[in-house]
């Protein structure tokens, strides 16, 4: 399709569109993503200043890393995820939000001990690191409050190896909300001038499970992205969400209605670049959200990713439509077209960033059409978040 005009009243880019974005970002549309992940927060970043009703639904199945540990010691969701989305929507002209994100994003070393480790997770409880001196009044109280609250809640063989700082502070503030991750949400959206929603696509404490062609089963988000172990040499026939790891148990689950609620009300849904199956599919797996997609008569898009990404082994781009498709319709009450759940594919002109075959005439036989137009920069394997904001912002 040709990528200045798609319609008789849509043109990609929009300028005038993106225009009157810009001079008023607080009127700006609800745009929703589902993902997961770190692929989106260079884009995110760049959203705010279009739109400040972003909405982001994120997988809390992170399995891997200093999650895991936090994950195993309290028995909750996964909050690096949400953590890193919501500094990434952050207002950074805000006093003391650069400070805020320095400290949210730092990391504990790796090879220190335990003991030494403790120390300094004390010196910020204390004020006395140079990272919790330069927030600010209410927020660096509060901040060191939920650091203390965090220590004395810190199982004595908890390893703070690589912990990130964000990810304690949120984990304290779920253990005193009566596990309520909302309201961590919501206040550290006020604290820290979040322009945008940010929410799990559930908030309970759940893992991926997902079934390859050769019959394995890998239960654990970490397992499937091939970032901590090897990656996967037989194509993924089946994703779901199971109780518990390593063996398998797979559970059905309803999105709450707030979630429902949230992609009625949006404006455009992008189905982002991203892992393929941990960030986006692992999203459309509670029952009610296909069903929520179908009823919200905005547009559908997806954008594909770029590089390699282990967990699309053997598949097109066709087959990620497909995929995209059969997930979405599992969560719906009734049999839905595919324009109700997808309305376009969006690809850059240069066919050669892509490592996925591009069967474009396969993916308009399944009644999606397909945009090509410029997403990214000469010389970047990566798609340039300004150029794909533009044209995602030129459809509503």
């Amino acid at each position: 399709m040709d990528a200045t005009r798609i319609s008789r009243s849509v043109r990609l880019p929009d300028r005038f569109r993106l225009a009157r974005y810009l001079k008023a970002p607080e009127l700006g549309p609800k745009i929703l993503f589902f993902s997961g992940g770190t692929a989106l927060n260079p884009l995110s970043r760049e959203l705010v200043r279009y739109t400040h009703n972003s909405i982001h639904l994120v997988t809390p199945f992170d399995s891997g890393g200093s999650s895991a540990k936090l994950r195993e010691a309290f028995q909750m969701l996964a909050v690096g995820d949400l953590r890193s989305r919501l500094m990434a929507l952050a207002d950074q002209s805000v006093k003391g939000n650069p400070e805020i994100l320095k400290l949210f994003t730092y990391r504990l070393p790796k090879e220190e001990d335990d003991r030494t480790l403790r120390q300094h997770l004390e010196r910020l409880c204390l004020g006395r690191d140079p990272l919790i001196r330069e927030i600010p009044d209410p927020m660096r109280k509060i901040i060191r409050n939920y650091l203390q609250i965090f220590l004395q809640h810190m199982p004595k063989d908890f390893d703070l190896r690589g912990a990130s700082i964000g990810n304690l502070i949120l984990t304290a503030g779920y253990l005193t909300s009566e596990r309520r991750i909302d309201s961590v949400i919501f206040l550290f959206s006020k604290l820290a001038e979040v322009r945008g929603v940010v929410r799990p696509i559930t908030n309970t404490s759940l893992h991926l499970a997902g079934q390859l062609e050769n019959g394995k089963w890998i239960v654990g988000q970490h397992l499937l992205t091939g970032k901590e172990v090897p990656p996967i040499a037989s194509r993924i026939k089946r994703l779901g969400i199971s109780q518990s790891r390593p063996i398998p148990d797979l559970v059905d689950v309803n999105i709450r209605e707030k979630i429902r609620k949230l992609i009625l009300e949006a404006e455009l849904i992008c189905y982002p670049m991203g892992s393929f199956y941990s960030s986006l599919i692992a999203n459309l797996l509670p029952r009610g959200v296909g069903q929520a997609v179908a009823e919200n008569d905005c547009p559908k898009v997806y954008i594909p990713n770029t590089g390699v990404d282990p967990e699309q082994y053997g598949m097109s781009l066709a087959d990620n439509v497909r995929t995209l498709l059969h997930y979405l319709r599992k969560g719906c009450n009734t049999e839905q077209a595919p324009d109700k759940l997808l309305n376009f594919v969006m690809l850059d002109t240069q066919g050669a960033r892509y490592a996925q075959p591009l069967d474009v005439a396969a993916v308009r036989e399944l009644g999606v059409e397909v945009i090509r137009m410029p997403l990214g920069r000469d010389q970047e394997e990566a798609l340039d978040g300004e150029h794909v904001i533009e044209a995602l912002l030129s459809l509503v």
